[in-house]
């Protein structure tokens, strides 16, 4: 990939070797740690395809269109990845303003994090 992924940013990645295809993965990391070329890693929440009858958890968070996705995808803010820099093949989309709140609450919640 070209120019670097920053913080919201939706790309496709491989998390796992055994995947036959990339999935959409949210970029967690800050910014400042996304642009420096001596930080080889990212933060991301997975995502997943969802299912029209499949029901979302508490702590999961859909993404769609709005987001520049294809179609509905579910992201577990319930566990973390961390992927290398060079595993990133395309920026797909932003998560818009209010998700990002959703995920941020979530991840709070699902980690039980005190504020």
């Amino acid at each position: 990939m070209n120019s670097p992924a920053r913080q919201w940013d939706i790309v496709k990645v491989r998390i796992h070797p055994e995947d036959r295809d990339e999935h959409p993965a949210v970029v967690l990391s800050r910014e400042e740690f996304c642009l420096d070329a001596k930080r080889r890693m990212l933060n991301v929440l997975y995502g997943t395809s969802r299912r029209p009858a499949e029901a979302v958890s508490a702590l999961e968070v859909v993404l769609n269109g709005a987001d520049g996705l294809e179609r509905a995808t579910v992201f577990s803010c319930g566990h973390l990845f961390t992927i290398s820099k060079e595993k990133v093949s395309l920026v797909a989309g932003r998560v818009s303003p209010e998700r990002r709140r959703q995920i941020g609450r979530k991840i709070v919640e699902a980690f039980r994090l005190p504020l």
